[in-house]
């Protein structure tokens, strides 16, 4: 569609920051009350629980194909942390107040990112499901071994399992898809890094190259993908199994949360900041959370200044009907993760009720967070985990954020209480030649 940027602007007039690429907080005017959501919401709290079951079900095949697993008994789950120091580097520096913690998805086995969560359990269940209706498994009783069996593998391979990818879900749906026997294919768009790439026809995907942008490489894989009857495309703009995948990790970290003595309620407000591409992961992430935290938990999506996809599309209510592109941002940003101009069709709209804010980082603060994590807490994510970490400082030194607390009854005192949630997307797997290339890299 065309879209008129002079009109739109008249329009939305809050979108400005956006198109000026400038940082920004977006707060969302379609937010609702806890009591006021679920209403709206097609996902319930069973939907969550029922695919954590499935995910326990396929540990015993996890174990098998992946024995990096073994030691988590197939459970695909990662560390909660306190980041004490760089939080009180951010007090010092930035106005932070309360207590800062990474949720390290960047050490997700198999895919050493977030997308481990809905990637891996997407494939699993187009597995299962051919295994079922093939007799590799007489029913969901069954023993799951049986579908890393030369039998299965055979019917596995006679099948191919595609996506299209600026890099992370790439890698975790075609690993698992090729562990199991699946003629992988990946479509990668132009900001998908080599490192990625080479890892991918390493462990046994065909990847494919394109000069365009996210959007051009699902389109083409998904069109490849309908031609061909034996393949099966994982599309993350629309999958409610990769939403559902993402919903589950609310229900580990709760446990986490109890573990650490880290109390969540009125009192206690926790805020989860999660680095946004095409909006899949981040929505699935939140809105498991609301679910479980009510309006304890206030949820935020961070994204490039020069990709705002997500933000656009909410602000706008067009959401996936317009691309950044559309508007004259490029889309380019260093932040490959995160390279994706078009929303996701489902995210926008289930996360409208339910979404706090969105806020925008400048690509050149993503290697001064990264250096920061390293220099104070001696870890290492990628370059767009890094974005979370500018949800806080936002939050503290915006006057959007100010107006968000007040407007919340989130007071100083409230605030020194307040647990602060960076969802770190990924980076395990990341050559060390690549760590030391992005721990110097300074961007005007």
């Amino acid at each position: 569609m065309a879209i008129d940027k002079q009109q739109l602007l008249r329009e939305h007039p809050d979108i400005k920051d956006f198109l000026d690429l400038k940082p920004t907080l977006w707060l969302n005017p379609g937010a609702l009350a806890n009591d006021q959501i679920w209403q709206h919401e097609r996902f319930t709290i069973e939907d969550i629980e029922a695919s954590d079951a499935d995910l326990h079900r396929y540990a015993p095949l996890l174990e098998k194909v992946f024995p990096e697993t073994i030691e988590t008994h197939g459970i695909i789950e990662s560390p909660l942390v306190l980041a004490d120091k760089m939080g009180q580097v951010l007090a010092e520096k930035e106005n932070f107040s309360g207590h800062l913690l990474v949720k390290l998805d960047s050490e997700l086995s198999v895919a050493g990112s977030i997308k481990a969560r809905g990637g891996v359990y997407e494939v699993l269940k187009f597995a299962e499901k051919l295994a079922l209706e093939n007799g590799i498994i007489a029913d969901k009783d069954d023993d799951y071994t049986k579908l890393a069996r030369p039998a299965a593998r055979q019917l596995f391979s006679q099948y191919k399992v595609q996506v299209g990818s600026t890099g992370n879900l790439g890698l975790s749906i075609g690993i698992t898809a090729a562990g199991l026997g699946f003629k992988a294919i990946v479509h990668m768009s132009a900001d998908a890094t080599q490192w990625k790439k080479d890892l991918l026809r390493k462990k046994g995907a065909k990847v494919i190259e394109y000069t365009g942008d996210y959007n051009t490489a699902v389109a083409q894989g998904r069109k490849e993908s309908d031609a061909d009857p034996h393949s099966y495309f994982v599309d993350d703009e629309k999958s409610a199994t990769l939403f559902l995948g993402y919903a589950v990790a609310a229900l580990r970290m709760r446990k986490q949360l109890k573990d650490l003595g880290i109390k969540v309620d009125r009192d206690h407000p926790m805020f989860i900041y999660s680095p946004c591409g095409v909006g899949g992961s981040p929505a699935g992430v939140c809105y498991g959370m609301k679910i479980l935290f009510g309006d304890a938990v206030h949820t935020f999506f961070v994204e490039p200044t020069h990709c705002p996809s997500v933000g656009l599309g909410m602000a706008t209510g067009l959401n996936e009907q317009i691309s950044v592109k559309d508007v004259g941002i490029d889309g380019k940003t260093a932040a490959d993760g995160l390279a994706c101009g078009r929303p996701s069709g489902i995210a926008g709209r289930i996360m409208k009720p339910i979404l706090a804010g969105d806020v925008t980082v400048d690509d050149a603060k993503l290697f001064d967070y990264m250096r920061l994590l390293h220099d104070t807490e001696d870890r290492i994510i990628e370059p767009s985990s890094c974005a979370a970490f500018a949800g806080p400082v936002m939050l503290f030194n915006t006057a959007a954020g100010k107006k968000y607390m007040a407007d919340h009854g989130l007071t100083p005192e409230i605030m020194k209480n307040s647990i602060h949630v960076a969802w770190a997307t990924g980076g395990s797997k990341l050559p060390e030649a690549t760590v030391k290339e992005y721990l110097n890299t300074h961007l005007d």
